[in-house]
């Protein structure tokens, strides 16, 4: 016979099995709170119980929507769409009496970040704001997932207390930040679920395919977008931001299985050194109230470890630059419904509760420190002021008199986040840098927004630390490549700008019956150029310099439409012109003759037909979903370029004849097979083009397609000396510190070699996210672009590292028969916002087959 004893402890392991895995609210929700049994549950819109599936992103909006026609406390509004068309929803949450004044409270509340306003502000009787928002990866599923619980407790909870805080709180509540992720990935574990789960993590559940939901449809990653907001999900997020300026924005996170919860704060000494002392102060102050919380149930946490607050673009940090105290939260991924971890079986809807938890706590400490968080925020504003006014520096003039496009883009950033910024009175000649009006922008540095104008634009290199959980510089003056200074007075200023407008280009020089030409300074020219060669009007690019018959100097690269022999009617012609002037911004000269006796007359063979490109990107199979996006992002969005994402594995079988450009993002490429590497050698000898970033290079020189010889680590084994001890502990933050995780380098450019027509200065700042190093190339001809011997602009990067960097080259090609692979260590268009670099990358596609074999390596 079985043991009683025996018997009853399996019956209750079991029982307490099946009980957690059909857990209903009660397992959720905190005891002695009463709810509105009015308000519907989430199982009764889902169908099925919080974390028993992971809710699809239908299926929230549904409930959101559920909840806003039966609570008098919330109001839902869309803000925007994502790409793929989802809705992006906000929900103001607060007491009946709050909404019935909403539009008079904001207007208070933003007072206290205008320091003219806000000394007369009595804080002891205003609410305190409180954005919560949830899993912007969309893999990061419980977050999304206990936002259906908060949305519920905070609509139906009951009693004194209950009002007590939403009276004197404002919440505003995003419950997805990234819709399209979170659907990719709900689609995935739900169709891999079983009746009896699978905790393995071998299974097909917690092993989604590429490129994961973690990104939005272009593969960006959404937590690195709150500063520069290119993503429209940041977009819409970030105006709800500053249209409330909340005091506290907490952000659900999750991350490795075996992990346990992270709150914020991060390690102390990698915050950023704009980040005043009181928000540390506050952070931790909020965090003995997630402690508590989290004790009472049982669950095991750490803070102040691994994450940082440092970099202004994530989630988390992104607020600490306005007066406000970013809360960054990270649960242990099931990654699925259930998977074994070092801490035991992780089940979903434990996962959930730890998120739901800490939402609670989130609004208990904010409710109670709430006149503290109030104060802070006048008071962080009114300091900024006094440091502008201390600041020798009064004012940063930027713009691009050749590009008018790449400053009108940057002044976007800048107006999005309610920066004042003006154009200039008049044209400015400042150090030799000629600002004018039309293309230029000046931002006076003595405004409330002081400390995140410092945070954009400022370029530092010394640390107190030398390990950084995401970039260590961003200046977007560099990240844009446009001219800008630092005055110490006000230029004259014009008109305010609220909303920057493209500037639209010129047709100089009338109609022409002979030929169109057009300089490719412009950011938009290969949009322009593709723009003619999808209709199949003849193109050509300049080599040599040329002149107009007014005495106008076109440099090299400028792009050549001659109007007789086309196929296509002139009525045609007529029209892309004007969309090319009106549409990209870019200005069009009329040519009435070809004779240019001062450099090459228009039939010259230094002018080049260009091939219209044919593009294959490979994605899948090993390759940086983040990089492959932002090149499909770009080529997709900004010049509506066509390609085809190929999976790698499909490679190996596909007839490649059908493209002329081929794309290697940062990839293993391990799937590729020996045949099909000589595929590609004939492909390319027959005239194709291979262009390949990063670590695609190593793959390229092991395949035999590139010569793109890399600097070696030192052979440590050769010195005579000992290698001097380091503590144990220590290896792994040694290791982290050679990391090169994100920093800007000054390159000198051969402006007449094809990859850099269309710069207008030799000198080139480039984003470097890397340890790569390539050789300089013992031809003469091929080094079009090299590190300078003092590169560092702004960010970390070790000594060991920078030794290496120094004059090593960005780029190389090699010459096989009639076709060219090139390789950049860098990425030339780092989370869409690295406007300076994307030319670079279109012209490696236009203008790859007429790079002349001499300049080899």
């Amino acid at each position: 016979m079985i043991n009683t004893t025996c018997f009853c402890l399996l019956f209750f392991l079991l029982v307490t099995f099946q009980s957690f895995a059909q857990v209903d609210l009660s397992y959720y929700l905190p005891e002695n709170v009463t709810y509105n049994p009015a308000i519907p549950t989430p199982k009764s819109v889902l169908g099925h119980e919080v974390g028993a599936w992971h809710a699809s992103h239908d299926k929230l909006v549904y409930y959101m929507q559920a909840l806003d026609r039966a609570s008098d406390r919330i109001a839902l509004e869309i803000t925007g769409y994502t790409h793929e068309g989802r809705p992006l929803l906000l929900l103001t949450i607060t007491s009946p009496k709050n909404h019935q004044q909403l539009e008079a409270l904001r207007t208070q509340h933003l007072q206290l970040s205008d320091p003219a306003k806000s000394g007369g502000l009595n804080t002891r009787d205003m609410p305190v704001v409180l954005y919560m928002g949830f899993s912007i990866h969309g893999n990061e599923a419980s977050g999304t997932n206990a936002s259906l619980l908060a949305a519920y407790h905070l609509a139906a909870m009951q009693g004194p207390e209950a009002e007590k805080q939403l009276e004197n709180t404002i919440i505003l509540f995003d419950p997805c930040f990234n819709p399209d992720g979170m659907q990719r990935f709900s689609s995935w574990v739900n169709s891999r679920k079983g009746k009896k789960i699978s905790t393995d993590p071998n299974d097909t559940e917690h092993n989604e395919p590429w490129p994961g939901g973690r990104t939005n449809h272009y593969w960006f990653d959404l937590n690195r977008d709150w500063l520069v907001a290119q993503q429209p999900e940041s977009q819409a997020r970030i105006t709800k931001f500053h249209h409330w300026k909340p005091n506290v924005l907490t952000d659900h996170h999750e991350m490795g299985t075996n992990t346990t919860f992270f709150f914020q704060p991060g390690v102390p000494s990698r915050n950023h050194p704009l980040t005043p002392e009181k928000n540390l102060e506050l952070t931790r102050k909020i965090g003995v109230y997630h402690a508590k919380a989290l004790d009472a149930i049982g669950s095991l946490y750490y803070t102040q470890e691994g994450f940082d607050d440092f970099y202004y673009g994530k989630g988390s940090t992104f607020p600490d630059a306005q007066g406000a105290i970013g809360i960054l939260f990270e649960q242990a991924s099931s990654r699925g419904h259930a998977q074994e971890s070092t801490n035991g079986i992780l089940h979903f809807p434990f996962t959930i509760r730890n998120q739901f938890t800490t939402a609670l706590s989130s609004l208990k400490a904010v409710y109670e420190l709430r006149e503290e968080l109030l104060n802070y925020q006048r008071q962080f504003f009114k300091n900024a002021v006094a440091e502008a006014a201390k600041d020798p520096i009064k004012a940063i003039i930027f713009g691009s008199s050749k590009d008018k496009a790449r400053a009108y883009h940057l002044a976007e950033i800048v107006a999005r986040h309610h920066i004042d910024i003006y154009k200039p009175a008049s044209n400015q000649m400042i150090n030799g840098k000629n600002f004018e009006t039309e293309s230029s922008y000046i931002v006076p540095l003595n405004q409330a927004q002081y400390t995140l104008i410092k945070g954009m634009f400022e370029k530092r290199t010394q640390f107190k630390d030398s390990i950084f959980y995401d970039i260590s510089s961003w200046t977007l003056t560099l990240a844009a490549g446009v001219d800008y200074e630092e005055t110490k007075t006000i230029p004259a200023i014009g008109e305010k700008i609220t909303a920057p407008v493209m500037p639209a280009g010129k047709r100089i020089g009338g109609k022409s019956e002979y030929a169109y030409v057009f300089e490719s300074h412009g950011y938009y020219a290969p949009r322009a150029l593709y723009r003619l060669l999808q209709h199949n009007i003849r193109v050509k690019v300049s080599t040599d310099p040329f002149y107009h018959p007014d005495g106008r100097k076109f440099e090299h690269g400028s792009i050549l439409i001659p109007l007789g022999a086309q196929e296509k009617p002139t009525e045609l012609i007529e029209f892309l012109i004007q969309e090319i002037v009106n549409q990209d911004g870019i200005d069009v000269y009329a040519f009435q003759t070809g004779l240019d006796y001062k450099g090459s007359s228009l039939g010259s063979s230094s002018f080049q037909t260009i091939r219209k490109p044919e593009i294959a990107m490979l994605v899948d199979g090993g390759v940086n979903a983040n990089d492959a996006g932002e090149i499909w992002h770009l080529l997709d969005t900004r010049f509506a370029v066509p390609l085809t994402l190929l999976p790698t594995p499909l490679l190996n079988s596909v007839n490649v004849n059908k493209y002329n450009t081929i794309i290697f993002p940062p990839g293993s490429y391990a799937m590729i097979s020996d045949g099909t590497k000589e595929k590609l050698k004939m492909w390319v000898q027959n005239g194709g083009i291979i262009i390949g970033f990063e670590n695609a290079l190593t793959w390229l020189n092991a395949a035999g397609l590139g010569k793109f010889e890399m600097k070696k680590e030192e052979d440590q084994s050769a010195k005579k000396e000992m290698p001097k001890s380091i503590p144990y502990a220590d290896m792994d933050e040694t290791k982290r510190a050679q990391e090169t995780s994100g920093a800007i380098f000054e390159a000198q450019a051969d402006l007449s070699h094809p990859l850099l027509f269309g710069y207008s200065s030799p000198k080139v700042s480039l984003f470097k996210g890397n340890n790569l190093f390539m050789e300089r190339a013992k031809n003469a001809y091929a080094n079009p672009l090299v590190f300078t011997t003092s590169p560092l602009q702004s960010g970390y990067i070790s000594k060991q590292n920078y030794a290496k960097l120094k004059e090593s080259s960005v780029v190389g090609v090699t010459a096989l028969g009639r076709g060219r692979v090139i390789g950049f260590t860098e990425n030339l268009a780092l989370r869409a916002f690295w406007f300076g670099t994307n030319k670079m990358m279109m012209n490696a596609i236009f203008y790859g087959p007429i790079i002349h074999e001499g300049s080899s390596r």
